[in-house]
């Protein structure tokens, strides 16, 4: 049923806790899993100054994401279960998770919440409750 699982991966405690749910989704179902992380630049340099410092900072988030990919690998490996990671530059986190589900095939969204309320998720949004709302396949909510 649950071919290929997709977990956007923030290196958060919560990301890691869906990813290790997913594992069991993908030991059931023989899935596969990619972990999707969205890197956003510095949005005010973006904008307002040379965008080389968005440059500096993604290459830096890169390196960050690579380590914690490689502590979670063996996880799966150990598991046997397939796994793959992709690393995209995002203007629009919410956007890009459901573009990438729906370009790839995806059939199963696993992804944390990090339980903002009240005026935190009002400035900050909801990037699980956007997946949500705009995907066209299942998302299954970790908190």
């Amino acid at each position: 049923m649950f071919t290929n699982i997709l977990v956007p991966f923030d290196l958060s405690n919560q990301s890691i806790h869906a990813f290790k749910t997913a594992l069991d989704i993908a030991k059931k179902y023989n899935s596969r899993i990619t972990l999707l992380t969205c890197l956003e630049g510095d949005a005010w340099h973006h904008k307002f100054y040379d965008s080389s410092a968005d440059d500096e900072i993604i290459k830096k988030q890169k390196k960050a994401i690579l380590a914690h990919i490689a502590k979670v690998e063996p996880l799966a490996k150990k598991a046997n279960i397939s796994m793959k990671s992709q690393i995209l530059k995002s203007m629009s986190v919410v956007k890009d998770i459901v573009a990438y589900a729906k370009s790839r095939k995806i059939d199963l969204i696993v992804m944390s919440s990090h339980g903002r309320t009240g005026v935190d998720k009002l400035i900050l949004g909801s990037v699980a409750n956007g997946v949500a709302q705009k995907s066209s396949c299942p998302v299954l909510i970790i908190k």
